[in-house]
């Protein structure tokens, strides 16, 4: 899934380039991460990317070994229902009954082995019957940002080595109290957004419980199967109602499993989700640009490739980054506010810096 408008990396994502395409962590960008990292099990002919339909030529770029006709251009953006429904019945028209995984184009994962072999068992799982797989991530901390899933700790069983539970229910992000009791009851996982299953067991999920959107993901297989060799998803997604996948299909199925998983997970939210990731100096700052002078700072960071200078003075916690055209200061604990100035960037005389 590469669709996501990425605004909350203003200045550096733009509207023509968001952020599953920018480098923010490493030397690939977040697609290309993603991609590499699930190479050794799916290889690039089965890799499928639904994106806006704007940036198909900037996926072909940075993935020229994805086959063109595998590069899906969302002509209006869907929620993920869609995403899922229409990843499936282009799978089944290919490949019928084959075992699919779900992934979010633009999260960081440190430890890829571990992540590799949680997926492996997600694979497993799925395979062996009417099966719907999640991902979990053992949470750390209260966090109000994720959706929760609550495990049935008796009912579990092992896939390839990793333990799988039955999922009792979904929960929508809490608030801070709720989350510390999610913590400390102890099965409660952080919602990833990874989903693994069969292309035929999630159709049928769809005929139960979103029939619309599964007549058109029906109508759309059986056009490919019909001879179609590149899928035109514009009358699919232009009928498709707008909807995720969690609640219009993980929160009513009835044989959902998840697989709990350590190993650096990441949703790179907001800036200040990057400055964590980096490592820091003595006084706890980041620098990612050629060009830094601080006196007296600590707990900062600075972005910039610009090639311009940039002095920081007697502050404390404060994120900067700069482009070419733009430059954003704040609090990084307050980075993710950035969407505030994105939303005034929709006017003028602002827009040309969307």
């Amino acid at each position: 899934m590469a669709g996501g408008s990425g605004t909350r990396f203003w200045p550096k994502s733009r509207v023509a380039k968001p952020k599953q395409f920018l480098r923010l962590v490493g030397e690939k960008t977040m697609l290309q991460q993603t991609v590499a990292r699930v190479s050794s099990m799916v290889p690039p002919e089965r890799v499928l990317i639904i994106t806006n339909k704007s940036y198909t030529a900037l996926v072909q770029q940075q993935l020229p070994e994805v086959p063109a006709e595998n590069i899906i251009g969302e002509p209006v953006g869907r929620n993920t229902a869609p995403v899922a429904a229409a990843a499936a019945a282009i799978i089944e028209a290919r490949t019928p009954g084959a075992s699919m995984a779900v992934l979010p184009s633009d999260h960081y994962i440190r430890d890829e082995a571990t992540f590799c072999g949680i997926l492996a068992s997600a694979f497993a799982k799925a395979e062996a019957g009417h099966n719907l797989v999640t991902i979990g991530i053992r949470p750390y901390r209260p966090e109000t940002g994720f959706g929760y899933i609550q495990t049935v700790a008796e009912k579990s069983e092992m896939a390839e080595g990793n333990p799988v539970h039955e999922v009792k229910r979904f929960a929508e992000k809490p608030d801070l109290k709720t989350a510390v009791s999610f913590l400390e009851s102890g099965d409660f996982l952080w919602n990833s957004g990874m989903f693994v299953w069969r292309s035929d067991v999630i159709l049928d999920e769809f005929r139960l419980h979103l029939p619309e959107l599964h007549s058109l993901a029906i109508t759309l297989q059986e056009a490919l199967a019909g001879g179609m060799s590149v899928p035109d998803v514009e009358a699919f997604y232009q009928a498709a109602p707008s909807v995720s996948v969690d609640y219009g299909i993980m929160e009513k199925a009835s044989t959902v499993h998840v697989l709990p998983g350590e190993f650096g997970w990441n949703d790179v939210g907001s800036w200040q989700a990057i400055y964590e990731l980096q490592d820091k100096d003595e006084a706890g700052n980041v620098t990612d640009a050629a060009e830094v002078l601080m006196t007296g700072c600590k707990d900062s960071y600075v972005y910039s490739r610009s090639g311009r200078l940039i002095s920081l003075v007697g502050l404390d916690g404060i994120g900067v980054v700069e482009t070419d055209d733009a430059l954003m200061v704040c609090r990084i604990e307050k980075s993710q506010d950035v969407r505030e100035i994105v939303a005034k960037l929709q006017e003028e005389p602002w827009r040309k810096y969307r």
